[in-house]
């Protein structure tokens, strides 16, 4: 009953959230758990009630404030004169493009609205089919979340496992820019034939320079994390320091009257992510009150005692996961269960974590609840059924690329272990 309940609610599209608290209450009332409602409460905002959680907010506040600032040409200036000179130039300047914002949002929503705004009109007028340009915007937007900093790398490592934020952040920068040349090289390939001229890529000394500002956050940000300096949760307040300046004192395309819009915007995004969080935090509680992930875990080691299995099965396990459930949910459940099995069979925690994040991501570009792809259908206008045609083959190359990290973990860990995690 409680299994047809929650597969009900989330058919009719009851929000994530409500759905965990509505299935919850249900299951303990009728198994006659005292005080329900008030452990439910008590358990959802104590979940919340975590300082470096502080992060996600403020990070999403300065992307948004990045946003408004108008980094995006500046962005997008930079990568046209790094790779706009090559073949199928302005689709990979979409995809360089979204390395660099990566390291701005951190978001692969906001990167699929910000940047395909500006690049699909413009790949359209070279000549690219326009369905094209939505597809390819919305699959390099899989780099913004893996690129540091990113926000479900933070959630996964504050509120689930406990296992280094620094270090996630640098086990994350080579599966990003793995996803980047291999988007390149398809594109290369099998789209240079759509530009209907040579592109004129302009001063590149003037876009360096432009660029340096906007480009220069994240490396402070990281920098400092990793000189151990500050927290993340510092390093976020700093981000958002660094914009403000940016956009109000540097630029000046801010103007104080908007702050209140931007903040509005950032307290709503980050709501949502905020009630997800103490929603699933109140059900952990509740399934390690009944030591279900230790169950689980003794009976998977008992039953899988290879590596490899263990990590195909997940692969397969997450992808599908990732059709039906939004990313950060999903880490939110299904890390405290799956996490103490990696480690038991004695898979790095890093390398698990940048698996289980880019596994779950590749569910934002894959119908039939990837939220990428409607917001490019909602730039685009050509319908759903032309996009997801033509973003097959770049999920495919992306799955290859998550192949190729899951069995080369060196990928992965590297430049952790280079820095000592």
């Amino acid at each position: 009953m409680i299994y047809a309940l929650l597969i009900a609610l989330l058919l009719i599209g009851v929000p994530f959230a409500f759905v965990i608290l509505g299935t919850l209450l249900v299951f303990m009332i009728q198994a006659d758990f005292p005080y329900h409602i008030r452990i439910v409460a008590q358990q959802t905002f104590g979940g919340l009630n975590s300082f470096p959680l502080l992060a996600v907010p403020l990070f999403i506040l300065a992307g948004e404030v990045m946003n408004e600032a108008g980094i995006t040409k500046r962005i997008i200036n930079l990568a046209n004169a790094l790779v706009g000179h090559m073949r199928a130039g302005l689709a990979q300047v979409n995809i360089w493009a979204s390395v660099l914002f990566a390291g701005l949002s951190g978001s692969a929503i906001a990167d699929t609205s910000t940047l395909g705004r500006v690049f699909v009109p413009e790949m359209e007028k070279e000549g690219y089919p326009r369905d094209f340009a939505a597809a390819l915007t919305a699959a390099s937007s899989v780099i913004g979340p893996i690129i540091p900093p990113s926000i479900p790398v933070i959630i996964y490592a504050l509120t689930v496992t406990g296992v280094s934020v620094p270090g996630l952040f640098l086990a994350g920068i080579i599966p990003g820019l793995l996803i980047a040349i291999a988007l390149s090289v398809y594109v290369w390939f099998f789209a240079g034939h759509y530009a209907s001229r040579e592109r004129k890529t302009g001063s590149r000394r003037k876009a360096v320079l432009d660029g340096v500002i906007p480009v220069f956050m994240p490396f402070a940000v990281i920098g400092s994390i990793l000189a151990g300096i500050v927290t993340p949760t510092e390093a976020a307040a700093f981000a958002v320091f660094y914009a403000l300046f940016v956009g109000v004192v540097l630029y000046r395309s801010i103007r104080i009257s908007r702050l209140p819009a931007i903040f509005t915007r950032a307290m709503r995004d980050s709501a949502v992510i905020m009630i997800i969080m103490g929603a699933v935090s109140a059900a952990n509680w509740l399934l390690t009150y009944n030591r279900i992930p230790n169950l689980i875990t003794e009976w998977a080691l008992a039953t899988v005692d290879s590596q490899v299995a263990f990590l195909l099965a997940i692969l397969v396990l997450l992808l599908v996961v990732g059709l039906l459930l939004e990313g950060i949910a999903a880490i939110l459940v299904l890390v405290p269960i799956l996490h103490p099995i990696a480690v038991g069979l004695g898979i790095d925690p890093l390398h698990f974590g940048i698996i289980v994040i880019f596994n779950l991501m590749l569910g934002l570009i894959t119908p039939p609840v990837g939220l990428c792809l409607f917001v490019a259908d909602s730039i685009a206008r050509t319908g759903l059924t032309p996009i997801i045609r033509r973003i097959l083959p770049m999920l495919l190359v992306q799955v290859l690329v998550l192949l190729l990290i899951t069995f080369v973990p060196d990928l992965v860990t590297f430049l952790p272990r280079l820095a000592g995690y």
